[in-house]
């Protein structure tokens, strides 16, 4: 009996370490899968598409791009922090549905995303009750990005609020600090990775938007916009430019994250 079981043990041993050897194996694959479209970007581009790095459009996609993405993070900022607290300090049913509502442009494709934006400030917007049109404006597009990239900011703040914790602001208070002295000085502080990873994260995730902004403001055109354009009329060359610098604006991102030591998958 007792042969058995050491025979089975063995044998569970074996699988173990093949599985084992098996999982950096099948990690491989999957992250050989995220470089090789990007070398092969790199390696093989054509020097003359590149040639146009300079060209009005490509200038003009990104400078509307930054903008827009820096406004929407601004206000994924102004208006997502205290949500994000109030989501983190709430245990109140109402808090979990408003949680739901925030991850729900997540769950959502883009483009649907730009259609329901479209029922509000499109050219009929509201059945025509109101005058509010934002289609063919630079406020457009930041209302499109915000909405598809203000609840990585609700999302990653609110995980970090989580982790701060509610007896060091209780402290505070006892020893009569007021609650915007707290949060000045403790759980923000506290907080300051995740606030940063937030902000990282909805700037890249404004600036990558395609769909809703598609959808609701198709000009003045972003990078992600300009790419398609281009490539409908002109074929790769000339969408390439244009993807080399919403490239170079990601992994600038990413060197950020870096810097910053705030991960947000850490």
């Amino acid at each position: 009996m007792s042969r058995t079981v050491s025979e089975a043990e063995a044998a569970s041993r074996r699988v173990g370490l093949e599985l084992r050897h098996l999982v950096p194996v099948l990690g491989a694959v999957l992250l050989l899968y995220f470089v090789v479209p990007v070398a092969v970007l790199v390696v093989t581009y054509s020097p003359t598409a590149l040639s146009n790095l300079a060209a009005g459009y490509v200038v003009d996609a990104a400078a509307t791009s930054l903008l827009a993405a820096l406004s929407s993070t601004v206000l994924a900022f102004v208006f997502g922090l205290p949500l994000a607290y109030w989501l983190s300090r709430s245990d109140h049913v109402l808090a979990t549905v408003a949680l739901g509502v925030v991850v729900l442009p997540l769950v959502l494709p883009p483009v649907v995303s730009g259609m329901l934006l479209l029922t509000v400030v499109g050219p009929e917007g509201l059945g025509g009750l109101t005058d509010l049109r934002l289609t063919r404006s630079l406020f457009g597009v930041v209302a499109a990005q915000t909405f598809v990239a203000a609840p990585f900011f609700v999302v990653t703040v609110k995980a970090a609020f989580d982790g701060v914790d509610s007896h060091f602001e209780e402290a505070a208070r006892s020893l009569g600090r007021s609650w915007p002295e707290t949060m000045r000085s403790v759980t923000i502080p506290l907080a300051k990775p995740g606030i940063l990873a937030g902000l990282v994260l909805t700037f890249a995730r404004a600036m990558g938007e395609f769909g809703a902004t598609m959808m609701l403001a198709y000009y003045p055109r972003t990078l992600p916009v300009q790419i398609w354009a281009s490539f409908i009329s002109s074929g790769l060359d000339a969408a390439l430019p244009v993807a080399v610098v919403l490239l170079s604006v990601a992994l600038g991102t990413l060197l950020v994250v870096h810097g910053l030591r705030a991960t947000p998958w850490r």
